[in-house]
């Protein structure tokens, strides 16, 4: 299943401006880009734990300046999943009215719709009851709408007419692997007649790779016509260190995981902790760090996920074995065991409960280490 809501935070955070641009162009035009924009991730994210959440979406609160001196918030929600959500609008409205509230700043929400359903058209919020009326609008854009511009879209200069197109075909191909990987090549190979740069050209790759999963022979063959083209062209901008490094890194975690025998306890660990481990990994690495280094964030970011996973993984199987092994009296070790934070101890514990006797003999298995 292709992963739309990582890369577009990771295009949210490189480009906001050629973002605003491009689907926005009347507010781009009153903003002071003279001046540093700010994320306000921290803002937001306080606003939407005390919302109630709906399917996941891409949230960016960003604080702009006009020309005319004035500061502004602007709240961007993409909406990036492939069905109806029938309170869309009202969400939009709850986001606003609560950053409203907490921060008292006028806030612009602005939507991008990437589902697959051309009549689904959300732009608004309101009711009314016994004279008492309330409306909300906001601005919304439909990617399907330049489906048909697909050649404009291959010629235009600004990097989110690329993140667009990419977005569209991996809609278009979601049945087709071979006709994907036909629209991956050809995409990433137009970056270089977009004239950009060696580290635009780097950032686009990513996120077209990110978007436009591949089957493992078609993602290798694509790897290798890549090489070719790259070669023929002298540029090599984007040969695969980065990305084969990414497919490394996660096999190397997903094959040490497999191979540390953490049976049931692996498989729920590695669900709920990869999955948690790796989002929040991910976006705290790649975000902190895209500032500093999107390729060090990245690695750093995965690194990080990548252990709480397997920490997880480790402590589920842990606490699946001492049941197993002392019955009610096992688990009682779980608050100790829980405090110890490096892998390899966890993973020793958890190779000894077979053959201890008592949970006490277990207990000085990390005693020793204090």
């Amino acid at each position: 299943m292709s992963d739309f809501d990582s890369p577009w935070k990771e295009a949210l955070d490189c480009y906001f401006e050629p973002f605003m641009a491009f689907f926005f162009p009347q507010a781009h035009t009153e903003i002071d880009w003279g001046r540093s924009y700010e994320m306000l991730d921290k803002e937001l994210q306080r606003i939407v734990r005390e919302a109630e959440q709906g399917r996941r979406v891409v949230d960016k609160l960003v604080k702009v300046w006009r020309l005319n001196g004035q500061e502004e918030w602007v709240l961007v929600h993409v909406e990036v999943q492939s069905q109806e959500e029938p309170d869309f609008g009202e969400r939009m409205y709850v986001y606003n009215y609560r950053l409203f509230d907490r921060y008292h700043r006028m806030v612009v929400s602005l939507a991008i719709l990437g589902d697959d359903r051309l009549q689904w058209r959300p732009a608004g919020f309101g009711y009314s009851l016994w004279g008492c009326a309330l409306g909300f609008r906001f601005p919304a854009v439909k990617l399907l709408d330049y489906a048909a511009d697909g050649a404009a879209l291959e010629t235009n200069p600004n990097p989110f007419a690329v993140v667009v197109l990419a977005h569209l075909k991996t809609l278009e191909t979601r049945q087709d692997s071979e006709l994907r990987h036909v629209w991956k090549l050809r995409l990433v190979k137009g970056l270089y007649a977009r004239g950009l740069g060696a580290k635009d050209v780097r950032q686009l790759f990513r996120l077209i790779d990110w978007m436009m999963e591949l089957p493992k022979p078609l993602e290798a063959l694509f790897s290798d016509e890549i090489r070719d083209f790259e070669k023929e062209k002298e540029m090599p901008y984007v040969t695969s260190v980065e990305r084969l490094g990414r497919e490394a890194g996660l096999e190397a975690g997903r094959e040490q995981g497999l191979k540390q025998g953490l049976e049931q306890g692996l498989e729920q660990g590695l669900e709920q902790g990869l999955e948690q481990g790796l989002e929040q990994g991910l976006e705290q690495g790649l975000e902190q760090g895209l500032e500093q280094g999107r390729e060090q964030g990245r690695e750093q970011g995965r690194e990080q996920g990548l252990e709480q996973g397997l920490k997880q993984g480790l402590l589920a199987g842990i606490e699946l074995a001492l049941k197993l092994k002392f019955g009610p009296d096992g688990p009682r070790l779980l608050p100790e065991i829980r405090q110890i934070t490096e892998v390899d101890l966890l993973r020793a514990v958890h190779q000894a409960i077979e053959t201890t006797a008592t949970p006490d003999a277990l207990r000085k298995l990390w005693s020793r280490e204090e």
